[in-house]
């Protein structure tokens, strides 16, 4: 789990954007659609070639497993899994599961615990700071490089590799992360957190939940705790 103390470090310099473009093929006379990503390696780009037709079936792929997803996850929410949890004094709003306890614990400006297993669950943190955004800080590769050099220096820690990392808009830049550990003190977990910064306030959540190889995160977990992830966010100013 990381805090406000990630910005003391220096910004590195922005990513580029990456852009697609399509090309004709003179052999064959046909389109194809040539797409630019990042691999784990942010430092190359890989380029990857689809045929018309094999992107038109990966599109509709995506979209079907996407939608699937989404459906679940809304549902999940519509039929009590979810409730919506608001801190008008702090500004900021997520969903929650329902079943999950609300409990006080130092440091944390909000807690919530699974009954059958407390070591499972979902916390937020609140701390003033002097940047205006977390693009100042950094990239969320930097700041999930920042993250897990961190979790790896604690003397609990046996292993800590970063799943994933993204960004998305809401009332400003969110990042999110998701890794997991290896620790002496509750075995292997997977976290989701996510982070902005909002009138000079850094907001951080953590969604911790058990994964280990004989009792793995099931899929509607999964897509539950996602969920959650991706609901934190600011209040909107008033």
């Amino acid at each position: 789990m990381w805090s406000s103390s990630f910005l003391a470090f220096s910004p590195p310099s922005k990513l580029s954007l990456l852009s697609s473009s399509s090309f004709a093929s003179s052999s064959h006379h046909r389109k194809v659609q040539t797409f630019l990503c990042f691999t784990q390696n942010h430092s190359s780009a890989v380029g990857i070639s689809f045929s018309k037709r094999h992107l038109n079936l990966s599109i509709l792929t995506l979209l079907f497993n996407g939608g699937f997803l989404l459906d679940k996850a809304k549902s999940m929410a519509e039929s009590g899994d979810l409730q919506r949890y608001t801190d008008s004094k702090d500004g900021f709003t997520l969903l929650v599961p329902s079943s999950w306890t609300k409990v006080e614990k130092a440091g944390a400006n909000v807690l919530f615990e699974e009954p059958e297993k407390r070591s499972n669950n979902i916390g937020v943190v609140v701390s003033p700071v002097r940047i205006k955004s977390l693009e100042d800080f950094g990239t969320p590769q930097f700041v999930a490089d920042k993250l897990i050099n961190a979790e790896k220096r604690k003397e609990s820690t046996k292993e800590a590799e970063v799943v994933s990392v993204g960004e998305r808009l809401g009332q400003g830049q969110v990042y999110e992360f998701e890794y997991k550990i290896d620790s002496t003190r509750g075995g292997i977990k997977r976290v989701f957190s996510a982070a902005f910064v909002s009138s000079k306030k850094l907001y951080i959540l953590n969604v911790v939940h058990s994964d280990s190889p004989e009792n793995p995160l099931a899929s509607s977990t999964r897509v539950l705790l996602e969920q959650v992830l991706h609901s934190f966010d600011a209040l909107p100013l008033t």
